[in-house]
């Protein structure tokens, strides 16, 4: 028999313990958010549907980037036991320089579109993070611009060989001159993907003011004020504007992109250069034996070729292939620090984050970004205490079984069918 009492006062009193009122509403929703689902949510919520479709969205019916999502979630982890890792060490050497953590933010396209803080929001963040930077091509803040918001850090440049290609030269010449460390050297954009929530959404650049825009802006006036009262929105780098993103990049790239072209850059920059979109074995080992400093296994966050391969999934075919001494990075689907620590794992260097970036952005700003690179810390490092392991270079594929929904039909099968 339970034996019951009166409440003793002095008791509930040392239960009652009630936390001090955040009276700043972005510092409040930001600490609520705890994973990158959640600063998605924020973000959806605070900025009109057409910008925020054209972060979260991907080409044709989005499969390349449910897929890529799915991958890491079907992963399973192997962690040691009674092997403790009290202070572990998430920094990394990639390209010839540090980054302390075993990610770096992705070249993204429009960027001040989503925040009017954009692409200086990531660049500061990612320098007081001690992190590398990639701007874009397509970035909506100039090389100078980043290099004076990241004046002591890592920045990296993100090139489109452009139909003029004098315009890619001198992009390539700037970047050098302002002191950017390493080129990513993009291929996988010969042609816009059909994204086509941006058409349902009439979207084009700059973004139109509509009968269904002005609506849609009703419960979101901050993001409309922030439009309204800074800079005109439009590429930095670039001086053609006005059209949807599949009609700007159609007429600026150039789908005759060869290994002619890498050959020019290569000569023209003085620093890493690195292949992104790389999506199969074989052109892994052919980059490799031509030259570069490293590859990016992607396919562009699932905007461009639907059904493309899946990066997390190439990791350990291309690693066995191109060896150990060989830079192997990889993107897209990246949602929490264990998706990073299990590439690291299966053979990669380093990663790169696109969308989880720009959730950040948008929920909050540059302290959003901040937000957004504290989360995958402490998911990294909670991940790595948790297997057992003190520092990245202990991560071995042992660590990680990648599990498989979707099984390739054998050759002989296929083609015992088409018979």
């Amino acid at each position: 028999m339970v034996q019951r009492q009166l409440p003793n006062p002095a008791e509930l009193l040392e239960l009652m313990k009630f936390k001090k009122p955040q009276l700043d509403g972005k510092k409040r929703r930001l600490d609520a958010a705890l994973t990158i689902a959640d600063l998605r949510t924020i973000a959806k919520r605070r900025t009109p549907k057409a910008a925020f479709d054209y972060t979260d969205g991907a080409a044709e019916g989005e499969l390349s980037l449910r897929r890529a999502r799915q991958a890491f979630q079907d992963v399973e982890f192997h962690p040691g036991i009674l092997r403790p890792a009290p202070q572990v060490d998430t920094s990394v050497e990639i390209l010839g320089g540090p980054s302390a953590l075993p990610f770096g933010i992705a070249p993204t396209g429009f960027t001040r579109l989503m925040q009017t803080e954009g692409e200086v929001a990531g660049a500061g963040a990612a320098a007081a993070a001690g992190i590398p930077f990639t701007l874009s091509t397509l970035g909506t803040t100039s090389i100078e611009g980043v290099k004076a918001a990241n004046p002591h850090g890592r920045n990296w440049f993100q090139l489109y060989v452009m139909r003029d290609r004098e315009i890619s030269y001198e992009l390539t010449r700037r970047a050098a001159a302002a002191g950017f460390d390493t080129l990513q050297f993009t291929v996988d954009t010969p042609v816009a993907g059909a994204r086509l929530r941006d058409k349902r959404n009439g979207f084009s650049i700059p973004p139109q003011l509509t009968l269904g825009t002005i609506v849609n802006a009703i419960p979101r006036p901050w993001w409309w004020y922030d439009f309204l009262t800074t800079p005109k929105l439009e590429f930095a780098s670039l001086s053609t504007t006005g059209g949807t993103v599949g009609e700007l990049l159609d007429a600026a790239m150039d789908p005759t992109i060869s290994y002619d072209d890498l050959a020019v850059i290569r000569d023209l920059w003085p620093g890493k250069i690195v292949i992104k979109g790389v999506q199969n074995v074989e052109d892994s080992v052919r980059l490799r034996d031509a030259g570069v400093d490293g590859i990016v296994l992607s396919n562009h966050g699932g905007r461009q070729l639907d059904r493309a391969p899946i990066p997390f999934h190439l990791l350990p075919q291309v690693r066995r292939a191109v060896g150990d001494d060989f830079t192997v990075m990889v993107d897209t689907g990246i949602m929490n620090g264990a998706d990073i620590v299990a590439s690291v794992a299966l053979g990669a260097d380093f990663t790169l984050i696109g969308r989880a970036y720009l959730y950040g952005l948008m929920a909050g700003g540059r302290a959003g970004v901040d937000r957004t690179i504290a989360i995958l810390r402490t998911e990294i490092e909670r991940t790595m205490r948790l297997l057992g392991v003190a520092s990245l270079a202990e991560l071995e594929p042992s660590h990680v079984t990648q599990l498989t929904r979707m099984v390739p039909v054998a050759k002989s099968a296929s083609e015992a069918v088409v018979r």
